[in-house]
């Protein structure tokens, strides 16, 4: 009983330092973890807003919001140069930035990049807006489009549209402690402001001329969220990933680029015209298929402009005329330069005024004029060709009885183009005479006797 309260003793001497040492690691880590930021808080996600604001880049922004939330990110940074684009695209963008749990600093840069329109509207939407210097943001009034060109509408709609937007501004723009006031000058006026005008108007709340700068300014400052509670940035060492577009992101960019979108539609027209003009090479008819529902797909994106659609259509009719008349090139030029007015008014926008370039227009337009004329020649040259397989390449062709035709109206056979063919004849013709066919009726040829011409004295 003695031994055991000594081993006992000895136990609990052992056990309470070793208890002890292990509170006060496990003290020491959790102060640790409270103190510095982790690896994550200092992860900066950059994503960027290049060109026209459309569904795409939408869905590229709003998916690198949610990566840096799902991976817990310090920050979010994006960058801008835009012109402006489409409403719906501009609030799935905001709509992402107001949901987001990590902070989100928006910024115009490079020095003379803007962020105008739509984009100014994005600017203004994050906890934290930064300019370059040299740079402007601003000119937000709304516009409505029709077929890619501005329409005059009504007062009452008008209003409807421009109260609404500004109601919309107001929404965020107050919580994030913006100037209201001046802000909606950009909608209501289309104001535009330089970055020093921005931040003297509490528009913006930095200007950095670089990310490093930016990044530096931000460290150890405290915003207000959007629920108004407070939140300390921790950038000590930031570490700043770009999260790029994705695979499908990058091809569906791609193919909504002005470019991409009038090639696409000549390839698919020109392809499905092809299969039409000769059928069974399959191939044409495949890729041109492909290439037009790709081009459909970036018409429902882009400001598309029906008269550049209906120039690019007189022009294929032209050069289809030029290949059936004897015009000596009239129509095929007046078809080059319509197919080339159509590309140039093809894509219109008011904001952005972006267009097919003039020498992609070109490289097409010639290229497809000279197809389209020789492929329909060479379909009109076969309506006067003789037919070279069937039965009915006979018709004419002389050949060598081998069974006579002993009367009229009797079956006999004859040899030609080396097959032997039941024939049948108005009078009899003896084996060996040569003759020729006059019709063909069934798996009957129907021949008459060559005759040697008489000579004229």
């Amino acid at each position: 009983m003695g031994q055991a309260l000594i081993w006992r003793a000895v136990l609990r001497g052992f056990a309470r330092p070793l208890i002890t040492r292990l509170a006060l690691a496990c003290a020491f880590v959790l102060a640790i973890i409270t103190i510095v930021p982790s690896a994550s808080a200092q992860g900066v996600y950059e994503l960027q807003i290049n060109g026209e604001i459309e569904p795409i880049l939408a869905d590229y922004v709003a998916n690198g919001v949610n990566a840096a939330n799902r991976d817990n990110a310090g920050l979010i940074l994006i960058t801008i140069d835009t012109p402006g684009g489409l409403d719906s695209s501009m609030r799935e963008i905001i709509a992402a930035i107001l949901h987001s749990r990590v902070p989100v600093v928006t910024y115009v840069t490079p020095s003379g990049s803007r962020a105008a329109s739509a984009g100014f509207f994005i600017l203004i939407s994050a906890d934290v807006a930064a300019m370059s210097p040299g740079t402007d943001t601003g000119a937000a009034s709304p516009l409505l489009e029709f077929a890619g060109s501005p329409v005059k509408v009504d007062d009452t709609l008008e209003r409807k549209i421009m109260n609404e937007a500004e109601a919309y501004m107001r929404s965020y723009a107050t919580r994030r402690g913006r100037n209201v006031s001046l802000a909606l000058t950009a909608v209501t006026d289309a104001k535009a402001f330089s970055e020093t005008e921005a931040l003297k108007g509490n528009l913006v709340n930095l200007i950095a001329p670089n990310t490093q700068s930016l990044l530096a300014q931000l460290n150890g400052r405290t915003i207000t969220r959007l629920d108004g509670s407070q939140q300390t940035i921790h950038l000590s060492n930031p570490v700043v990933t770009l999260h790029d577009m994705n695979g499908r992101e990058k091809f569906l960019d791609r193919i909504v680029q002005p470019d991409a979108f009038f090639i696409l539609l000549i390839v698919g027209v020109l392809g499905l015209y092809v299969e039409f003009t000769h059928p069974g090479l399959v191939a044409p008819g495949v890729i041109g298929g492909i290439a037009l529902v790709l081009a459909l797909f970036a018409m429902h994106m882009l400001p598309v402009n029906f008269a550049g659609l209906l120039l690019i259509i007189l022009a294929l009719v032209l050069f289809v005329l030029e290949a059936k008349y004897p015009t000596h090139g009239v129509l095929g030029v007046g078809g080059a330069i319509s197919m080339l007015l159509g590309a140039l008014f093809l894509i219109h926008s008011p904001i952005t005024g972006g267009g097919v370039r003039p020498g992609i227009a070109l490289a097409v337009t010639i290229p497809v004029a000279l197809i389209v004329i020789f492929l329909m020649r060479l379909v009109l040259r076969s309506h006067h060709w003789k037919q070279a397989t069937g039965a009915e390449q006979l018709i004419g062709a002389v050949g060598e009885v081998t069974e006579p035709l002993e009367s009229a109206g009797s079956n006999g056979m004859v040899l030609i183009h080396g097959e032997l063919w039941r024939a049948a004849a108005s009078e009899p013709i003896g084996k060996g005479a040569q003759v020729r066919v006059n019709k063909i009726q069934g798996l009957t040829l129907f021949v008459e006797p060559v005759r040697a011409e008489t000579p004229v004295h």
